[in-house]
């Protein structure tokens, strides 16, 4: 449901152990026991960084956030947005905006942004899964 995929997604300081690239999480800032604000380490290949990200929590339903600082990344914006299927499965939409201090061609860019989106889309399916809970 979407509830329950939205308490994985919540929970940043898991996401090295299902999130590709993500080495580690710190929770800067909580409110209602959801992170508004986490510092990551990533390392994935050619970009390595630290970076931090300011959350906005919908309800039950969404959760986006946005780049307050980083070293490399200049843009890591983006957002989770969940609806419950008729058959009771969940539909979970990921979009993602990125960019880095070095210039990259538009293409390659638009690849890896998703590049990055299959894999945190696949990563999710697999925890939430584990967990007990249905997304398609």
């Amino acid at each position: 449901s979407p509830p329950e995929i939205l308490q994985v997604i919540a929970d940043l300081q898991s996401y090295p152990q299902w999130s590709e690239g993500i080495t580690s999480v710190e929770i800067l800032e909580s409110e209602n026991g959801r992170p508004i604000r986490a510092r990551f380490v990533l390392d994935a290949g050619i970009i390595k960084d630290t970076y931090e990200l300011a959350y906005t929590w919908n309800d039950t339903s969404s959760v986006s956030w946005t780049l307050v600082g980083a070293t490399v990344l200049t843009v890591m914006d983006g957002s989770y947005s969940l609806n419950a299927a008729d058959n009771g499965d969940t539909e979970v939409s990921y979009a993602l905006t990125v960019d880095i201090k070095m210039p990259m061609l538009g293409m390659l860019k638009r690849k890896a942004e998703q590049t990055i989106v299959e894999t945190a889309l696949k990563g999710l399916k697999v925890r939430v899964e584990s967990h007990g809970a249905t997304s398609r």
